[in-house]
């Protein structure tokens, strides 16, 4: 059975699939999750705290402090961009119609998808129409994978009641990571494969947390943040792209997509501030669902913003029918 490829073909598959099956069996029979000993603490979800922590100490052992000046630029104006799309939208709509948002899309579902971007999606599009300065800038922008950013923006905006020792406790992980991965590039080897490794148990853990009859109810909503991240997440991160670092855009629209990764935040920030909890269950869907929207649309409007503004992919092309 091909049921890893399978899995593969879906947008978002190592995420989404387990999240489905969670939300599944969560649904039509929560009880199944709840017999105790390792069956809860690994399947239930209880078990999205610990393996969130996990996620962000083997994102820190990635991040390379050392990359090229012109990556780090690259990376930063990328980052920066698309972090500032999200919170200035997510403070904006909070300010004006409070923590529930609009349209049934939640502060709390805005900041944690629109300040990130698919990574992995990233890469891929960059190891096809970019250069190895777009491939080392991931390392920067490694940074918006989980909920530290979201984490940030809540607690210097005063949307959450986040005390500065919790913030730091939630980041600590990734701070040893860091450390570790700089010191030693063996150990930011060995844990390279974690990131990926988790990402089926989170989705599975955050399923198991939600009710199908919840997200049809919200259905539209999915598609009004898919818009959100797409249009103005990537619109900021387009503009930074071509205005600041003087390039084509194609990185910039390579990151209009939300994570895989940031379907975890919003149960990471209800763990630090429990008064996000009514809206995790709602926000978890609807980013779920960006998810898969983006990462159809996003491969798409790369290459069209590549054929019209020129990309590498482009140029090598020409190079060699000149030859």
């Amino acid at each position: 059975m091909k049921i890893m490829k399978t899995i593969q073909k879906v947008p978002g598959g190592m995420m989404v699939v387990p999240l489905i099956l969670g939300a599944l069996i969560n649904t039509f029979a929560p009880g199944a999750l709840k017999i105790g000993s390792f069956t809860t603490a690994t399947f239930s979800n209880a078990a999205a705290a610990t393996i969130v922590g996990m996620q962000l100490f083997f994102i820190g052992t990635g991040l390379k402090l050392n990359e090229a000046p012109e990556a780090i630029k690259r990376g930063s104006v990328l980052l920066i961009s698309k972090y500032a799309a999200g919170a200035i939208l997510g403070i904006l709509i909070a300010k004006v119609f409070g923590p529930a948002g609009i349209l049934g899309v939640s502060t709390l579902a805005i900041i944690c998808s629109v300040t990130g971007a698919n990574g992995s999606l990233y890469l891929a599009l960059m190891g096809e129409y970019g250069d190895s300065k777009d491939l080392a800038a991931q390392s920067i922008m490694n940074i918006h994978d989980g909920p530290f950013l979201a984490l940030l923006t809540f607690g210097v905006s005063g949307m959450a009641n986040i005390p500065v020792m919790s913030l730091f406790a939630a980041i600590v992980p990734l701070i040893i990571g860091c450390i570790l991965g700089n010191l030693d590039t063996d150990i930011r080897k060995f844990f390279a494969p974690g990131v990926g490794l988790v990402i089926p148990f989170i989705g599975f853990a955050l399923g198991a947390g939600i009710n199908f009859f919840t997200i049809v109810k919200a259905g539209f909503s999915g598609v009004l943040l898919a818009a959100m991240i797409f249009i103005i997440g990537g619109g900021f991160a387009i503009l930074g792209d071509k205005l600041i670092s003087r390039r084509p855009g194609y990185a910039g629209a390579a990151i209009a997509s939300a994570a895989g990764n940031t379907i975890a935040s919003p149960a990471a920030l209800a763990l630090v501030d429990p008064t996000l909890k009514p809206f995790v269950a709602s926000a978890t869907a609807q980013i779920a669902a960006a998810v898969v929207i983006t990462a159809l649309i996003v491969p798409p409007f790369v290459d069209w913003i590549a054929k019209k503004y020129g990309a590498p992919k482009f140029e090598k092309n020409a190079a060699e029918i000149a030859l």
